[in-house]
């Protein structure tokens, strides 16, 4: 897509795109979504050399698999057209909103894989793209396509979700509304009916959503799952799934090296702290990927990235370089379990510097490490984790945080624990607790 098709007026929407910039504290936000969260090396390097050019230098990996360059000044339609011109934008300007479709970063070389889902996602995404009336869709409308695989995220919430299955020595898609893969699924249909679905599912959202109900939770809150059943049904034919249940993979899967399903190969899975990365590190991961993989990267919903198709006898090797690029490969290091907004120094609603803060609590819990993911919010709105983690902090003041633990039967965070925590507090109680389990 060349600059000249962007439009001069884009919808209005607190989303950042690639198209339309944000106003943050600490300048514009650009977002690149990424297709399967795939990007290759070359790509990589164009992102680096536009936040270095064009920004504060500043890139994060987000929770969607996407990248978004912080920090934007005057130099907005530039750094743009640098990203047109590396093939990173949307096929039509308008379609740029509704890129919202989540594969694993395993998909098409994790080993448990039911199927590729490469080529199904890429025909769903120019769908999305090319139809027109899709375009109505809110930006956070979001799809995910799950092959089955050991890596993928089931925790984030989408508005339509389909699950790879075998019946009957039929592959299969199960598919849920407003909800996860490890959800009762709604109903199921054959593999080749997977593209229809998602556009019969689209097509009935936008005839009985009003405009106020931009996500399918919306819709569904007054209008029943059984009548969606049967619309659905009028349109792709529908079976329904009996004894199928999705059931998550190791959640450490995204860190280290993991065979493939190709024999002799590898991906090296690391995380760049709190999810961000700056210029030198982002080339320097894409020089890693051509010097020992396929010169590609994929970004995760961990806020990691992997390099896929390493050699085996090469990983070791590949793990060590990217630590030296300061990105963590281990499950035990502190910073590859904290997840932190943008906190105080960046967006207008924090109520404390999270990044920060987070730091500090990585060194007061180096001894220990974190056994459970730790999310640091700067407000309610949890903009850098779509799913509850384990433990969360929510600011409520300068270096300042109420502590909860995530509980099924509560909304929100979960449970509160203590309320008004310094982070040295924090990491004590923290600390204490995880000694306490260990001697249980």
């Amino acid at each position: 897509m060349k600059s000249r098709q962007i439009p001069n007026r884009l919808r209005p929407s607190a989303c950042p795109g690639l198209l339309r910039v944000v106003q943050a504290l600490d300048g514009g936000i650009c977002r690149i979504k990424l297709d399967g969260g795939a990007i290759r090396a070359q790509q990589a390097i164009a992102v680096a050399d536009a936040a270095e050019r064009y920004a504060s230098g500043a890139i994060e990996a987000t929770n969607r698999a996407n990248l978004q360059i912080r920090g934007i000044c005057n130099e907005r339609v530039v750094l743009i057209d640098c990203l047109l011109a590396a093939g990173l934008g949307p096929r039509t300007a308008a379609g740029d909103d509704v890129r919202n479709l989540m594969l694993s970063p395993g998909a098409g070389i994790d080993r448990r894989m039911l199927l590729d889902t490469r080529p199904l996602a890429g025909q769903i995404l120019a769908t999305l793209q090319s139809h027109e009336a899709f375009h109505d869709l809110s930006a956070k409308f979001a799809v995910q396509l799950d092959g089955g695989e050991d890596l993928a995220m089931l925790e984030h919430p989408h508005d339509l979700w389909l699950s790879a299955f075998h019946q009957g020595g039929e592959q299969r898609l199960a598919f849920g509304l407003a909800g996860c893969p490890t959800d009762s699924p709604v109903g199921s249909v054959a593999l080749a009916d997977g593209h229809a679905l998602v556009v019969a599912v689209l097509e009935l959202f936008l005839e009985l959503a009003r405009p106020e109900q931009t996500r399918m939770r919306h819709l569904l809150a007054e209008y029943p799952i059984e009548g969606m059943q049967l619309r659905l049904a009028e349109r792709v034919p529908l079976q329904a799934v009996v004894g199928w249940q999705r059931v998550a993979g190791s959640s450490d899967l995204h860190l280290g090296a993991h065979p493939q399903a190709e024999p002799g190969v590898v991906y090296v899975g690391a995380v760049p702290p709190l999810g961000r990365l700056d210029p030198a590190m982002l080339r320097g991961v894409a020089q890693l990927s051509r010097e020992f993989g396929d010169a590609s990267l994929r970004f995760t919903p961990w806020q990691s990235l992997l390099l896929p198709n390493v050699r085996t006898n090469n990983a070791a090797e590949v793990m060590g370089r990217l630590q030296r690029l300061g990105l963590a490969c281990e499950a035990g290091q502190p910073l590859s379990r904290l997840i932190a907004c943008t906190g105080s120094n960046g967006c207008a609603k924090g109520l404390a510097e999270t990044k920060g803060d987070a730091l500090q609590l990585a060194a007061l819990l180096h001894r220990h490490g974190p056994a459970q993911t730790i999310h640091l919010s700067g407000c309610p709105r949890s903009c850098a984790a779509a799913h509850t983690a384990p433990v969360t902090l929510q600011a409520v003041a300068h270096g300042h945080y109420d502590l909860y633990f995530r509980d099924a039967a509560q909304p929100g965070f979960g449970a509160l624990h203590a309320r008004n925590l310094t982070i040295e507090a924090v990491a004590a109680l923290l600390d204490a607790r995880s000694r306490s389990a260990l001697d249980a």
